[in-house]
C-alpha cells in the first residue's frame, strides 16, 4: 500500500475541479463534541442514531455525520445543520441541492475517512486489519475466482495484507458505483499482491482510477475515483474540526 502525506489544512479548504480530496479523521471524540454533532443532525438522521443499541455505536454515528456535515458546509460555504441529504437507489448518501459535490465515506473501529470531488464518482472503503477475518472461507464467498487463486498463491505471511487489499478495493467498486450488491462480485476482478500496482479488470476498468494506502497503523484503504484526476490531497481532521479554526 502507498505511504500517503497527511497534512493539516489552512481553512476554509477549496475544491477545486480537477482535485480529489481525503480527509482522516477519528470517531471517539467527547461528550461535548457528540453534543454539538448531534444539533446538526436532521430528524431523520437523529432518529436513526436511537436505533443504535449500543450507546458506542450510537455516538460513532452521531460524529461521522457531523464531521460530514462539517467539511461540507466548508466546501459549500453553508450552514451544516442546513444541508439536506437524500439517498440513491441503492442507498448511496447523496446531497440533494448541490449535486455538482460528490463524496464518500469509510469508518472502521473509530477511523473514518471521507473523500470529495466535483463531478466525478468516488467510492472510499477502510478497514482495520483483523487477521481472524482474513480466512479463506471469506475469500471464497466474497472473492472472484481469479482473486482467489491470486491470495492462495501468495506466502503465508502475505495473506492477511493481501486479504485486505482485495477487500477494500472491492468495496471501493463497488461504493463508486452506487449499485450495492446488484454488481456481483465475482463480475470483476482487483489485483491483491501487496508491493504491486493496483489493477482493476472490469468492463469499465478504464474508466477509473483506483489507489490504496494506509490510513493509519493497523488499517488498510482504498479509493476509486472516476477518470484521471489532476491531483489527490490528504487531510486530517484536528479535534473540534471547524469551531476553532474557521
Amino acid at each position: 500500500m502507498d505511504s500517503v502525506q497527511w497534512s493539516r489544512p489552512k481553512y476554509p479548504v477549496v475544491l477545486a475541479q480537477g482535485e480529489l480530496h481525503v480527509w482522516r479523521g477519528w470517531l471517539n471524540v467527547e461528550a461535548t463534541e457528540i453534543d454539538r454533532y448531534s444539533s446538526l443532525l436532521s430528524e431523520d438522521e437523529t432518529a436513526r442514531a436511537a436505533r443504535f443499541v449500543f450507546p458506542h455505536d450510537r455516538s460513532h454515528f452521531i460524529a461521522g455525520r457531523g464531521l460530514l456535515r462539517d467539511l461540507l458546509g466548508m466546501y459549500l460555504r453553508s450552514r451544516p445543520e442546513k444541508l439536506r441529504f437524500k439517498t440513491g437507489p441503492f442507498g448511496k448518501l447523496l446531497l440533494a441541492d448541490h449535486p455538482k459535490l460528490r463524496f464518500n465515506l469509510s469508518h472502521s473501529y473509530g477511523l473514518v475517512l471521507y473523500a470529495f470531488a466535483l463531478e466525478r464518482k468516488l467510492g472510499i472503503d477502510a478497514e482495520k486489519i483483523r487477521p481472524e477475518f482474513a480466512t479463506e472461507e471469506i475469500a471464497e464467498r466474497y472473492f472472484s475466482l481469479a482473486e482467489q487463486h491470486e491470495l492462495r498463491a501468495l506466502p503465508t505471511e502475505l495473506r492477511t495484507e493481501a486479504f485486505f487489499l482485495c477487500w477494500t478495493r472491492k468495496e471501493a467498486y463497488v461504493k463508486a458505483h452506487g449499485d450495492g450488491l446488484q454488481i456481483p462480485l465475482d463480475s470483476f476482478d482487483v489485483s491483491l499482491t501487496p508491493g504491486q500496482p493496483e489493477t482493476l479488470r472490469s468492463h469499465d476498468g478504464n474508466r477509473w482510477v483506483l489507489q490504496s494506502f494506509t490510513p493509519a497503523p493497523g488499517y488498510a484503504a482504498a479509493i476509486l475515483a472516476e477518470g484521471h484526476p489532476e491531483s489527490m490531497r490528504f487531510w486530517d481532521l484536528p479535534p473540534r474540526f471547524l469551531t476553532q479554526e474557521s
